[in-house]
């Protein structure tokens, strides 16, 4: 209990923000989904300019958690089809810079310092660190990690920025694309928001991008747990 009192106290800000980023993208969604029900013309023959802007817009929409990424892909690849395809990657680019930036302005390392008191824990989080480059594709691999939560958690963990954005863009890619492709092929944006219709190939698919992301991340923490352990029993000898 002290330990939950004083990781409260000490770092009540990044923990405020790290619920908000859970809650907002079904406040966001629900929201979003009913504007393009209402004005399903909305987005409809974009010029060039106002592309720039959608995707300027889209990009803070992902990394406030205001749009999860998956209904970002899915309203894009609608609208825009296969040309807006650049334009969507570049803005999920800069939705992890935006996001990562935010994130350590806020926790000013406070969450990292406060660790540094559980020798323990201290030495899980570097280990990770050490992996950070399969650590970051294998939380943005999977459909169901929200993805500003996980810029936040991995901008907390301080690790490396330039191999953050690229391992980040490189993780969302398999699932993006094919939620872009549903996009490309619906008739209906609302009925495509309400139950994209997968099929069983797709079922697979994400259910296999999950199971190599949880797996994945059970494997890191279980090796970076090992080494951290090890590592405190030679010191103690």
């Amino acid at each position: 209990m002290a330990f939950l009192r004083e990781l409260f106290q000490k770092n009540a800000s990044t923990l405020l923000s790290m619920f908000l980023l859970v809650a907002l993208p079904v406040v966001g969604s629900s929201s979003l989904s009913y504007v393009l029900y209402r004005n399903q013309a909305l987005l409809e023959h974009l010029t060039f300019g106002q592309s720039l802007l959608y995707f300027c817009i889209i990009a803070f929409t992902m990394a406030f958690a205001i749009t999860p990424t998956t209904f970002v892909a899915l309203v894009t690849g609608f609208y825009l089809g296969w040309a807006g395809l650049p334009g969507m990657v570049l803005a999920y680019a800069l939705a992890a810079l935006v996001g990562y930036q935010v994130a350590a302005s806020l926790d000013h390392g406070k969450m990292l310092q406060f660790l540094h008191h559980f020798p323990k824990a201290d030495a899980v989080m570097r280990e990770l660190k050490h992996d950070s480059w399969q650590l970051i594709i294998l939380t943005r691999i999977s459909p169901v990690l929200p993805f500003a939560l996980m810029t936040f958690v991995l901008a907390v963990m301080r690790v490396d920025r330039k191999r953050f954005l690229l391992a980040s863009v490189m993780g969302m890619l398999p699932r993006s694309l094919f939620f872009y492709w549903l996009g490309t092929k619906a008739q209906d944006v609302f009925s495509l928001l309400k139950d994209p219709d997968t099929g069983t190939a797709g079922k697979l698919l994400v259910i296999g991008l999950v199971a190599v992301s949880l797996f994945g991340l059970y494997f890191l923490f279980n090796r970076a747990l090992k080494r951290a352990l090890s590592g405190s029993t030679g010191k103690e000898q």
